[in-house]
């Protein structure tokens, strides 16, 4: 089995631009989560009388907007181009990680009060990073078994 990327051209096919596979968080959680932190906001205007109730109300509002934010200068969490993957850091930052520097790609699935979660990982032994199908707008199993296939096609032409 042959994998063919969109950095490869078909037989016969002129060679084009080398561009980059991307996985982006999906707008419509975006939109969510500034609609329930205007909710929280509402509650809060709504419980002025109760300092602690209005005070764990702007809290969360005040989270849900920050995330939000994040989903706005970040959308594209993962890439994946010839030479490596580049990631979200931090807040609103990227990092380019050459493929020689990942030392595994994998999936960690949990299991817990009956409900599933799967997470990808990428560990360079320095530091690990974590996407959740949400970020990825993808099946986190599918992403990694693209992940690890480029890796392997990559290392193998260099």
């Amino acid at each position: 089995m042959e994998l063919r990327t969109p950095w490869m051209p078909e037989e016969g096919a002129e060679p084009e631009r080398q561009r980059e596979l991307r996985w982006r968080v999906n707008p419509r959680f975006t939109v969510l989560k500034f609609a329930v932190a205007v909710l929280f906001a509402v509650v809060a205007a709504m419980f002025g009388s109760d300092p602690a109730g209005a005070g764990i109300a702007l809290v969360a509002a005040a989270a849900l907007a920050a995330f939000g934010l994040r989903d706005l200068l970040v959308p594209v969490r993962l890439a994946v181009d010839p030479t490596g993957v580049t990631v979200a850091s931090g807040f609103a930052g990227r990092r380019h990680l050459p493929w020689a520097a990942i030392d595994r790609i994998r999936v960690d699935e949990r299991r817990r009060l009956g409900v599933r979660s799967q997470l990808l990982e990428i560990d360079t032994g320095d530091s690990l990073h974590l996407f959740s199908a949400y970020e990825l707008s993808a099946s986190c199993e599918e992403v990694a078994t693209l992940l690890q296939a480029l890796r392997s096609q990559a290392t193998r032409t260099a």
